[in-house]
């Protein structure tokens, strides 16, 4: 071991039913470090991360950690030894306050007596929030925060065990480009205090920005470790998918025809005003500005998710009432959302189970499910989609987040939408499955669908985007044409 490296990991091992996915693997993190690991869903990043945090158990291979060998069996003896993770998922506890979230299992108690010290324990959050230079009421609830928030208390939490590795598994995936800031300062002042940090992003401008070294994956298996400086984007990608990705956003000419949905003086007390406009058959528009403007309210409003209080939604002309997202379904909209995990996918049950659930009546005839049809139609889908999982019995969340979010876009596509709309699409997805979801939906406005795409990334809306609506604290404050948008452009109308 040597004194240069706070984790070295050799010849790690990990095979699930069907799937090996980790084969000899190798990673070193030296000191004071930002590591960037970078591989595409599937790669086994993910799966290396949950090894070093104790959640899962290694077949094969040896961890040295601080010059000793690293053996735990769970997060909590991770913690013991020094180890914390802010994780892909989020997984709050929603009922319980920012403050129980953050010490939950290691609350401060009155002494002896076991009694949970709650002025004690909220005195401690708020001083970790303000060295941190965040603006959380630590008696919130969980459940009344933003996406946003509840990333920046996983990152609060991970900090406030003084950890000498944290592992960051996405951590900017749900979080606004002035907390990236915040975050990438918090960072600063760690690798100053001498603590270790593994990065995993699929935003490439934050790995050149932020990280000392990378080690790259793919396919679960080690490819090779460089310094940062020694990397430009291209050679990077290329190591990473083992292929040249010459376009990322891989949009086509569509006709564009008729209107397919229009929406006029659109409101929702508190959430956006007097929102109007209307996409085409053939046509993606693009919905930009920050978390919080009022994009996703707006588009699970006419979902029927929270019906609007005022306003009128016109499909193919026709006005119609939509008060749930049965309704929705019925008229020919599909939705998929912002968070795979918490609204998205049923985690414990099957991609096939997934795939059907919300087109169950077509499968079944007299109260019985076609077994075989379900079967060639998932199958089909899978193939279609390039869905990497040995078999449609394989379990959702073992899928990787790329993965699992083509097996929602099957789950809608079997439904034949006129209107799909795509809550950010390709949210922690790797580059070669965001360049496959591009051209699906390149694909569909050119068989006639027509897409709504919120998305956080402004190069993916930019680039993928025939016009481009602008949201600005729940106002439509202006729309752009492909033709004269870019990035300063989307700014100065939602500031306008």
């Amino acid at each position: 071991m040597s004194s240069d490296y706070i984790l070295e990991m050799e010849n790690i091992t990990k095979e699930f039913p069907g799937v090996k996915a980790l084969d000899n693997i190798q990673l070193k993190i030296k000191k004071g470090s930002v590591h960037g690991l970078m591989g595409e869903n599937g790669a086994g990043k993910s799966t290396l991360m949950k090894i070093i945090f104790g959640i899962y158990t290694p077949d094969k291979g040896t961890i040295m950690f601080k010059g000793k060998e690293l053996k735990v069996s769970g997060p909590k003896e991770a913690v013991k030894n020094g180890i914390s993770m802010i994780h892909q998922e989020l997984s709050p506890v929603p009922y319980m306050t920012v403050a129980e979230n953050i010490f939950l299992g290691r609350e401060p108690s009155f002494g002896k007596t076991g009694w949970v010290n709650n002025k004690k324990m909220v005195e401690e959050a708020r001083e970790i929030f303000e060295i941190l230079n965040m603006d959380i009421d630590p008696n919130s609830k969980m459940k009344d925060l933003s996406i946003a928030n509840m990333q920046m208390v996983e990152i609060a939490t991970a900090v406030s065990y003084n950890a000498d590795l944290i592992i960051m598994d996405e951590p900017t995936s749900a979080i606004t480009e002035k907390e990236v800031e915040q975050l990438f300062d918090i960072i600063h002042s760690l690798k100053v205090k001498g603590v270790s940090i593994i990065y995993i992003s699929h935003k490439m401008d934050e790995i050149f920005k932020i990280c000392d070294e990378l080690t790259v994956f793919r396919d679960g298996q080690y490819i090779g470790t460089k310094g940062a400086h020694e990397l430009d984007q291209d050679t990077l990608i290329q190591m990473m998918v083992g292929r040249e990705i010459k376009q990322v956003f891989h949009k086509e000419k569509a006709e564009i025809k008729e209107i397919v949905l229009s929406v006029k003086n659109l409101s929702k007390k508190g959430k956006f005003n007097n929102v109007s406009f209307e996409v085409r058959q053939g046509e993606i528009l693009g919905i930009a500005g920050l978390m919080g403007s009022g994009r996703t309210e707006v588009i699970e409003s006419i979902f029927g998710i929270d019906p609007p209080d005022s306003g009128d939604i016109y499909i193919h002309g026709k006005k119609v009432r939509i008060k749930s997202p049965q309704d929705a379904i019925k008229h020919k909209i599909s939705l998929l959302t912002e968070d795979r995990k918490l609204t998205g996918a049923f985690l414990p049950i099957s991609i096939r189970e997934n795939m059907i659930i919300s087109n169950i009546d077509e499968f079944s005839k007299h109260g019985f499910v076609n077994k075989k049809l379900v079967d060639t139609t998932c199958k089909e889908q899978v193939e279609k989609l390039n869905i990497k999982t040995p078999s449609i019995d394989q379990i959702i969340m073992n899928l990787s987040g790329g993965n699992q979010q083509k097996v929602l876009l099957a789950r809608w596509l079997l439904n034949d939408p006129d209107i799909l709309i795509l809550d950010e699409p390709t949210r922690g997805v790797d580059i070669g499955a965001k360049s496959e979801i591009h051209k699906l939906m390149s694909k569909l406005v050119q068989n006639g669908k027509a897409i709504i795409m919120i998305s956080s990334e402004m190069p993916e809306v930019i680039g993928m985007s025939d016009r481009i609506i602008v949201m600005h604290e729940g106002d439509k404050k202006g729309e752009l044409s492909r033709d004269e948008v870019n990035q300063e452009k989307i700014l100065e109308v939602a500031y306008s």
